[in-house]
């Protein structure tokens, strides 16, 4: 349905009805995806022998400043990752914090609401590790993550809810199959939250947002395609 609608129907989405359609479905998508399936319940993970020969890059492919470019020739020693909005502590991570916090590896499905897959292991911190550690306040209903990518003349960004935010295989990654992620699938840093579909992990990750709605930031949809090209917003499988 997600696809569907994301590919087919933009003329229905532009209008009144058929904007209602289209949150009653991902609405009724939601509440249904949560209800068949325990709000913690793992994806598969696979083992090594299962993983692609090659893991494509897919959208931005790289950060086009010169500070990127310095930064991915030595290794990225002044990335920065920040943690704010409504958290008691805002916190500020260089790319050494974030592989000195305690990792988690998992071997994964990706899938991509174009129609193609790929398996990879990816390591980093769960993400619940840094919100924890900052302090989320109640009234944050929605994590939001910043990126340094333009794609399509916008900067890319994306959210989601808290449940899956404290998913245990919602990790920051900094690693593809035991090496430092490739500049095309996110360098230094990327978000996998391995329920959802393929672009609700965001690449070029420089910061993670605690927020209590979605208005007014950006487009007001959560989401780079959600905002320009009509995406479902939740897109868990």
């Amino acid at each position: 349905m997600a696809g569907l609608f994301a590919a087919g129907c933009s003329k229905v989405a532009d209008s009144k009805a058929g904007s209602a359609l289209l949150s009653a479905a991902e609405d009724w998508h939601r509440k249904a995806h949560r209800a068949l399936a325990n709000r913690q319940a793992l994806a598969p993970e696979f083992t090594r022998a299962d993983l692609s020969p090659t893991f494509r890059g897919n959208g931005s492919l790289t950060v086009d400043t010169p500070f990127y470019r310095e930064q991915l020739a030595s290794g990225f020693p002044d990335w920065r990752l920040e943690v704010t909005g409504l958290v008691a502590t805002p916190l500020t991570f260089s790319l050494e914090n974030i592989r000195r916090l305690p990792q988690r590896t998992q071997i994964t499905r990706h899938d991509c609401v174009e129609g193609w897959s790929a398996i990879g292991e990816w390591t980093g911190p769960q993400l619940s590790l840094l919100l924890d550690a900052a302090g989320v306040l109640p009234e944050a209903n929605f994590i939001l993550f910043r990126c340094a990518d333009t794609l399509h003349g916008h900067r890319y960004y994306e959210s989601i809810d808290m449940v899956d935010a404290y998913h245990p295989q919602t990790i920051v990654a900094h690693m593809l199959n035991g090496e430092p992620l490739p500049e095309k699938n996110g360098a230094p840093l990327r978000m996998r939250v391995e329920r959802q579909l393929g672009y609700k992990h965001p690449k070029y990750l420089t910061a993670i947002e605690a927020v209590a709605t979605l208005d007014g930031i950006e487009g007001g949809k959560g989401g780079f395609w959600e905002d320009q090209y009509g995406y479902q917003w939740y897109a868990g499988m």
